[in-house]
């Protein structure tokens, strides 16, 4: 990471909003294309119940359809959660599986309540998910692919390389953001002031919401409120735009 990790607050201040409004406020910087930077609907939220989390991605590759040529199943996953120590926020970790099609679950209770224990954030994979009963219970948020009995012959082939989820390149260390909208990275170089923006954002919207709530009909107020709201997004747009890189 070439930026300084968020502060615990800045943190906290992101996760207090959906990944909608994350995304929302990301294209004001206009630091990459509207339609990159976020994963594709076939990860959804194991729990979508569970409030949105911020984390650093841990990344791993997984297979299941072939047995691991030596060694114990899950002999990387020590190897892994002593590599959270080296990831300067709580860690998401980010799974590829590299069966195709996915032939068994990533994860399942004992890996999910392992994570927990070391300070995950959650987890998210490009495979299927199990246990979700007593993964609920651990309250431990999960993204996937769908859901899947077994386990199969699963053990991990690579930890912390580049991989490939949802249709999203995610490196080691990637800021995301997640919550039952789906997934979104945020650029590092922004985080802190996205996470600042992201009340005048919610301010904006609101002009329109609370017209709405009064219960009026009149197009002409409705109209206002709703140029009002596009007057503040963009006044909003031009503030942060000062602080953000360009797309070539």
């Amino acid at each position: 990471m070439n930026t300084p990790p968020l502060s615990a607050g800045d943190r906290a201040l992101l996760a207090r909003y959906d990944t909608p409004t994350i995304c929302n406020v990301i294209e004001l910087f206009d630091v990459r294309p509207r339609h990159s930077g976020y994963m594709d609907g076939r990860i959804r939220a194991c729990f979508p119940e569970m409030p949105p989390i911020v984390g650093y991605a841990a990344t791993a590759t997984i297979r299941a359809a072939f047995a691991k040529a030596e060694g114990a199943v899950y002999t990387s996953l020590d190897e892994q959660v002593e590599a959270f120590s080296a990831i300067p926020g709580p860690p998401i970790v980010v799974f590829q599986d590299l069966d195709d099609p996915t032939v068994a679950a990533t994860f399942g209770e004992i890996m999910c309540a392992t994570y927990q224990a070391f300070g995950a954030a959650g987890l998210i994979t490009s495979g299927a998910a199990r246990d979700l009963d007593q993964v609920r219970r651990l309250g431990f948020p999960a993204f996937s692919d769908g859901v899947n009995p077994s386990h199969g012959y699963s053990h991990m082939v690579a930890l912390n390389v580049p991989v490939r989820v949802g249709g999203l390149a995610v490196h080691p260390g990637d800021l995301l953001h997640a919550d039952c909208n789906g997934v979104s990275s945020i650029p590092n170089n922004i985080a802190s002031e996205v996470a600042h923006a992201a009340a005048d954002f919610v301010a904006a919207e609101n002009v329109i919401l609370d017209f709405l709530k009064t219960g009026s009909k009149d197009v002409k107020g409705y109209s206002e409120a709703r140029k009002e709201c596009l007057r503040l997004i963009a006044e909003l747009g031009q503030r942060v735009r000062v602080h953000g890189v360009s797309v070539s």
